[in-house]
């Protein structure tokens, strides 16, 4: 008998006096904390982003190419990484050459692009997520876990969530899922943060709404 046994075995022997018609156990769980406007909520994300150490910008659709040319520039940035289905117009005012996502990449030639644009599946405010599906304007999972330098693109209020259960209904557990909770970092025994470890060392958020979002 193999430990899948024993164990199936004793929850067997737990459950052999419960009766077919017995009704089960209901819980409850509260499915977000306290009532919020779809303005706090989106609030809510941008300061818990910030708490995490990413760095958080507002803009409408049509300033995002703006945008985005400036936060390369003010990088550095000489080359970014591209997922195969980013919308166009987002890096239309980018001068950094493109790097496409290519499945024969390797780490190395990964590690020399300087930064990485994608967009998400979903924001969870409650929690200052970002989540990837792999999805054609995200990439594969390693685009944004080898450069030093990822920005995210948010839609918002559309792909922004108050909860991980709000969250997971709208995520297939069958696609290659990255959360992302600030930039990539680690501490040590003595608490030293370490940030770059096994991710970007800075990670911004771009929150983009057809209006005028307003900073809080």
């Amino acid at each position: 008998m193999n430990s899948r046994e024993r164990i199936l075995g004793r929850v067997r022997r737990a459950l052999a006096d419960v009766s077919a018609d017995e009704a089960p156990i209901t819980r409850d769980y509260l499915r977000e904390h306290g009532q919020r406007t779809v303005a706090e909520t989106v609030d809510l994300l941008a300061e818990n982003l910030a708490d995490y150490r990413a760095v958080v910008h507002r803009c409408t659709d049509d300033e995002l190419p703006d945008v985005l040319m400036r936060l390369l520039a003010e990088r550095g940035t000489r080359s970014v990484l591209v997922p195969p289905e980013l919308p166009p117009h987002w890096l239309k005012a980018v001068d950094a050459a493109r790097v496409h996502d290519r499945a024969v990449s390797t780490p190395h030639e990964l590690d020399r692009v300087d930064s990485v644009v994608t967009g998400c599946a979903v924001a969870i405010a409650e929690t200052g997520t970002i989540v990837l599906d792999g999805s054609p304007d995200q990439g594969r999972r390693r685009i944004t876990l080898v450069p030093d330098h990822h920005i995210c693109v948010v839609r918002v209020p559309g792909q922004v969530v108050s909860s991980v259960p709000q969250g997971l209904e709208r995520l297939d557990p069958a696609r290659p899922l990255t959360w992302i909770s600030g930039p990539s970092a680690t501490s040590d025994i003595e608490l030293d943060r370490v940030e770059g470890v096994h991710g970007p060392r800075t990670l911004e958020v771009v929150l983009v709404g057809q209006g005028r979002i307003e900073s809080t």
